[in-house]
């Protein structure tokens, strides 16, 4: 089976306070044989680039409205009259605070769903095929 990627650069920014931020790279990873998350790379100046995974209903969602809870919590508002998704992440070393523009995130996102539309992810895994095997 053929997999799909979907990419994006984009620059984030990480939230210092509420005066200051500074720029992260990122690329954000949508595949299509991982049909259920997706994945963001933040390159943070160090020699190994930082990799987070967590679901893309939970990305579609935060889009619109806060959701999640623990170490992945998403939600839109509008800092300087520009709407934007804020992204709070958290893990044993450490909590980031991250700020995308909103319209580059749902355009990466509506790429994503024309590739596999939400309910249909299932289907890209093979489940059906790789069971089929195990029965003949």
């Amino acid at each position: 089976m053929q997999h799909t990627v979907v990419e994006r650069e984009l620059e984030l920014a990480l939230v210092l306070s509420p005066e200051r931020s500074v720029p992260v790279p990122a690329r954000l990873i949508y595949r299509t044989d991982d049909p259920y998350a997706v994945h963001i790379t933040f390159h943070v100046g160090s020699d190994h680039p930082v990799h987070w995974t967590f679901a893309r209903e939970l990305l579609i969602e935060g889009v619109f409205r806060p959701c999640g809870h623990g170490d992945v919590r998403i939600w839109p508002t509008t800092l300087d009259g520009k709407p934007v998704v804020l992204m709070a992440l958290s893990s044993p070393d450490g909590e980031a605070l991250l700020e995308v523009p909103a319209a580059q995130v749902s355009a990466w996102l509506e790429r994503a769903l024309r590739v596999v539309p939400p309910g249909s992810e299932s289907q890209q895994l093979g489940l059906d095929d790789g069971l089929a095997e195990l029965l003949a």
